[in-house]
């Protein structure tokens, strides 16, 4: 009887995580480059009261043995990295990856960072940053007298100066980075993931090679969070938390008619 109490609180437990889960999913719908999480579960350990293909007193052997589960855990809340929709923003600055791959970042203390957020901008100094100020890895310089900007689907960055408007000029080339296994990156916030030992080491080259997606300028990576499907999670996970209270709450029935018996 007890046993079903921590069992179903472990159901409560697993539940309460998805719905944290589908929350940050929907808060973050209209995030740039964001990638959803899935959570994934596992039954825990059973207790074996009978064996399958255990002899019975006839001397036959039994079919099918006794075990009783004791819940669910979270096993695993992973990241999924489907590509989101690319959207057209007009801005010169903003580029997406169509394809694998990740922007390379460098944050303050000087480590790589790698984002899917293309939004990126100028700063004083005429270099290209993330909305935190960022720097480009490698760093785009641009001239004081930038009149335009063009980025190849291969990353090349050409452009056309007051001092030279007939002519572009190639001031740099944007390389993103791939990993062997993307789930396995570290979320950091700020639209920002870390390399772990999961993931693998970081495979960087020039887009559109080596399994590299290409880039496209003027657009931007929306969310791949798709809300119908999130609401029928949580939807679904809200019933399956009732389910497991309900069954709490039978359990201290039980319990209440048994103690009722010996007064």
């Amino acid at each position: 009887m007890i046993k079903s109490l921590f069992t179903s609180a472990n159901g409560m437990r697993a539940h309460e995580t998805v719905v944290d889960t589908v929350a940050n999913n929907l808060a973050n719908v209209d995030t740039t480059g964001f990638k959803r999480s899935q959570v994934e579960f596992q039954d825990l350990l059973y207790q074996t009261v009978r064996e399958p293909g255990t002899q019975g007193a006839t001397g036959l052997q039994i079919p099918t043995g006794i075990q009783i589960g004791s819940g669910v855990k979270t096993s695993a809340i992973t990241k999924i990295f489907t590509e989101g929709v690319l959207e057209n923003t007009s801005n010169q600055f903003d580029v997406a990856i169509e394809g694998d791959g990740f922007f390379q970042v460098l944050i303050p203390n000087g480590e790589i960072r790698y984002s899917r957020d293309g939004s990126f901008r100028l700063n004083s100094d005429g270099q290209l940053v993330t909305a935190d100020g960022y720097f480009m890895q490698p760093p785009i310089q641009l001239p004081n007298d930038t009149l335009n900007v063009t980025v190849g689907t291969d990353g090349t960055v050409s452009v056309v100066t007051a001092g030279a408007p007939n002519a572009a000029v190639v001031v740099g080339n944007i390389t993103t980075t791939r990993f062997i296994n993307p789930a396995g990156l570290r979320s950091e916030g700020r639209n920002l993931f870390n390399e772990t030992t999961a993931s693998g080491p970081p495979i960087t080259g020039t887009p559109g090679e080596n399994g590299l997606g290409t880039l496209q300028q003027g657009f931007l990576e929306r969310s791949n969070v798709q809300v119908v499907s999130e609401l029928i999670q949580l939807i679904t996970a809200q019933r399956a938390f009732e389910a497991s209270q309900r069954a709490v709450l039978t359990s201290d029935r039980m319990l209440e008619t048994t103690n009722a018996m010996v007064r």
